[in-house]
């Protein structure tokens, strides 16, 4: 129990040795040690204190943990700093009989990139025995052996290195051998039997022995093996090599067969006795796994590969028998020769990725490190990036570098890097690596959206249904994901009106714009308003676009007769000499379309007539002439319809209906006109009529000046609360070569202003169209009252003018313009 406790006491003791040390060259590695077959969790050593690091910083920072092999034997908790086992270490499974034993791994520090360089040192305790490879080990010895011959036998083999491998032999005891114990230069120990006492075959043909193999630990393991010897019988010489140790060198290149060393061994004895046989005894798995032996001509040669680094020298032994049984033995000693066949080992520890397009120049992307295991002919390795690629590698201390940014990158126009890393010894026929790095770059928002018109014109028809999709307008942004991500919004004007958002809205989404009411080409044919762009990024970018939307007419108004006036209340008569001549103009009818283009062209046809041969209708003009000359036989009243019709699609018309008096001269007062068929009884016509027609004149000169004063009044009111909406969409409110300005003569006003044109565009008195401008919004009293006043107006100007004699029955009177 207390040896148990002892051997407790002394690995909790081993578990503790651990130290730290600063190289002195020229980057710093962090050096512990550890002993082997530490359980998993035991503590090693805190690494922020080391480094010199407060208290959570490595957690901050990210600290991890990268080994060369890609294999971590420990654990960092990057709360605390502390470095713990991650499991059991079996010194011999981590470095064979390499001693020292040394672990490297690297502490990389994610934010900012940063590494340090750290190893450990495995100590070997003694947990491994001395073990023979053969048990039970027979050697032939003739009884003829001089004494103080000597028999090597076969090495024990201890894992454990240093005090703790083997350290010497026992043999039982006996009065023929006593045990010698020799050291190889390469190797472990290995003992020889001794012969103290000649053999007497007859006497005792066999001898046992059995032998032990004790290691240095505390307390010390040991093996045995059982050796049988065989007495032969006379064979008085044994075989004698030319040399006692061998030597070659090999390069580590050379190919399974090739020759390694030739031993030779001679013997005095005749005939069966003198042949020799030679064979690889007492060696290693390893030994006979890599080489062979010619058993006749003793030609060592190649049996599998040779690596430099992993076994630099072979100590072989050479056994020479000759026929009867005697046995001789040499050393071949093997230098394995170096060659540079291990391209560079290169080690990525750490990528940043994504990296932002807008990362400034020296910035670190990767971190990683170079080996080569030819390290006595690599020579030195260079590191370059293989294509032209806006980065950079940068050496950062022996054998480990960093890839930095060297130019300005660009997402949109390249989104990722595949990078190519160059690594190339400088040795014999130089070897290379090719490592690749992916790095992709994340956006940011530095494009803002680009619509992909200038200019927007867009068509909407009048008389629309609310709510009716009328085009839309699109942006691009070359940005990616939340920064691509485009609204659209209107902006509200400079002048601050907002009566835009009551005719049009867009979906933010997809730019869709819709009209929210229906239009009226009559009250506006078109306007403009600005639609913003704005992508999703922080801070958002955008971009602006003007957009105009024409309203296309629609044949939606009828003809208005404005003259003859249709009101219904007096008949509208027009007087025609008996005298005029074929082609008199007896009046003019004139009309009018609120609509515009071929909508608005305006023809004339005579739909009915009392007497169709009398009169004809111009079908451009309206002006009504007679065909022939007027007879006494002709009736004095003449009934005519006027049929007023568009060019629309479907075609709108109105009709007028005038009455025309024919009298014999103009001083007579047609005030009335009666039908001849109830009043048979004839009257005076040149006294009666002139009086009904002076009073007719009188009534409606005073009727006419009534109501456009009353009008006028009433449209300068509702003028002052339009004109803030005209003024929204066009310029001024001048409307130039669009109004006709009420004059002395008693032409229209500009309230109620009109555009006329002449059937042929001449600007004479044809009339072709008359067409009221109105603001861009309806209002209640543009009805059928406007129309009325206009008529009025018109109708005014003819009676003055008919009532200055004669003259009008030659030409339709200028102001009625």
């Amino acid at each position: 129990m207390a040896v148990a406790r002892r051997i407790l006491q002394s690995r909790q003791v081993g578990s503790l040795l651990l130290f730290l040390c600063i190289s002195a060259g020229g980057a710093t590695t962090i050096r512990y040690s550890v002993a082997e077959e530490m359980e998993s969790g035991s503590f090693v050593a805190n690494v922020a204190k080391d480094l010199g690091l407060e208290v959570g910083k490595l957690a901050a920072r990210g600290a991890r943990l990268v080994s060369e092999g890609n294999k971590l034997h420990f654990r960092l908790h990057r709360k605390t700093g502390d470095l713990f086992v991650k499991e059991k270490l079996d010194r011999e499974s981590l470095c064979g009989r390499a001693d020292p034993c040394v672990l490297h791994f690297e502490i990389v520090l994610v934010e900012p990139l940063q590494s340090f360089r750290a190893e450990v040192r495995v100590f070997d305790i003694n947990d491994n025995a001395p073990i023979f490879p053969n048990k039970e080990p027979l050697l032939k010895i003739p009884e003829s052996t001089p004494l103080g011959s000597r028999f090597p036998l076969q090495s024990a083999q201890d894992l454990d290195v240093g005090l703790n491998g083997l350290q010497n032999y026992t043999l039982s005891a006996n009065a023929y051998f006593h045990l010698h114990t020799r050291f190889r230069s390469h190797g472990p120990k290995y003992a020889e039997l001794v012969l103290d006492k000649p053999l007497d075959r007859e006497e005792q043909p066999e001898v046992n022995l059995t032998i032990t193999a004790v290691d240095g630990g505390s307390p010390p393991k040991s093996g045995t093996a059982h050796i049988r010897v065989e007495v032969l019988d006379v064979n008085d010489h044994v075989p004698q090599f030319s040399r006692l140790v061998y030597r070659a060198q090999v390069p580590e290149n050379n190919v399974n067969g090739s020759l390694v060393a030739t031993v030779t061994a001679t013997d005095l004895d005749e005939g069966f006795n003198k042949k020799i046989t030679y064979s690889l005894a007492q060696n290693s798995e390893a030994i006979l796994q890599t080489f062979q032996i010619d058993s006749e001509t003793g030609e060592v040669r190649l049996r599998g590969p040779l690596d430099f680094e992993a076994i630099e020298t072979y100590d072989i032994d050479i056994q020479a028998t000759d026929g009867g049984g005697l046995s001789a033995h040499s050393k071949v000693l093997v230098e394995v020769v170096d060659v540079n066949d291990n391209p560079p080992e290169v080690t990525v520890s750490s990528v940043s990725s994504p990296l932002p397009e807008d990362s400034p120049l020296q910035t670190v992307v990767a971190l990683f490190s170079i080996r080569d295991r030819d390290i006595r002919v690599g020579g030195r390795i260079t590191c370059f990036l293989k294509e032209d690629l806006p980065f950079a590698v940068k050496p950062t201390f022996r054998n480990a570098y960093s890839l930095v940014t060297d130019r300005s990158l660009d997402r949109e126009k390249i989104s990722g890097y595949n990078i190519t890393l160059v690594a190339m010894d400088t040795g014999p026929l130089s070897l290379s690596t090719e490592t690749v790095i992916e790095v992709l770059i994340s956006d940011i928002n530095d494009n803002p959206p680009v619509f992909q018109e200038d200019s927007y014109i867009l068509t909407v028809r009048e008389n629309n249904s609310p709510a009716v999709f009328i085009g839309k307008v699109h942006a691009e942004d070359s940005d990616l994901g939340e920064n691509a991500q485009v609204t659209y919004s209107l902006l509200p004007p400079k002048s601050g009106d907002l009566s835009v958002f009551a005719y049009i809205s867009i979906n933010s989404d997809n730019g869709k714009l819709y009209a929210l009411r229906t239009m009226d080409y009559e009250a506006i044919q078109d306007f403009q308003f600005v639609i913003k762009a704005t992508d999703g990024g922080f801070p958002s970018l955008g971009s602006q676009v003007t957009v105009r939307v024409v309203v296309l007419d629609d044949n939606d108004n009828c003809p208005m007769i404005l003259y003859p006036l249709q009101n219904g209340t007096l008949p509208c008569n027009d007087l025609v000499p008996r005298s005029a001549e074929a082609g008199y103009l007896v009046t003019k009818v004139v009309a009018v379309d609120g609509d515009s283009g071929q909508n608005s062209w305006l023809s004339y046809h005579l739909l009915k007539a009392s007497d169709s041969g009398l009169f004809s209708v111009q079908q451009q003009n309206g002006e009504i002439r007679t065909l022939r000359q007027i007879s006494g036989r002709d009736p004095m009243m003449q009934k005519l319809v006027i049929l007023v019709q568009d060019h629309g699609q479907p075609a709108l018309s109105t009709s007028a209906s005038l009455n025309i008096l024919l009298v014999d001269g103009f001083s007579e007062p047609y005030l009335q006109f009666r039908d001849p068929a109830k009043h048979s009884a004839r009257v005076n016509p040149s006294t009666k009529y002139l009086v009904i027609s002076l009073a007719v004149l009188s009534f409606l000169f005073l009727l006419s000046v009534t109501v456009i004063f009353i009008i006028q009044v009433y449209q300068k009111i509702k003028y002052r609360e339009k004109i803030t909406i005209q003024e929204h969409f066009y310029d001024d409110c001048n409307f130039p070569n669009h109004l006709v300005q009420r004059g002395a003569n008693g032409s229209l006003s500009q309230p109620c202003a009109y555009e006329m044109c002449s059937a042929t565009c001449t600007g004479t008195s044809e009339f072709r169209f008359l067409k009221r401008f109105m603001p861009n919004f309806p209002f209640p009293h543009d009805t059928e009252e406007g129309k009325t006043e206009a008529a009025s107006s018109l109708t005014l100007d003819s009676g003055r003018n008919r009532s200055q004699g004669s003259e009008g029955h030659d030409r339709v009177p200028d102001n009625y313009m």
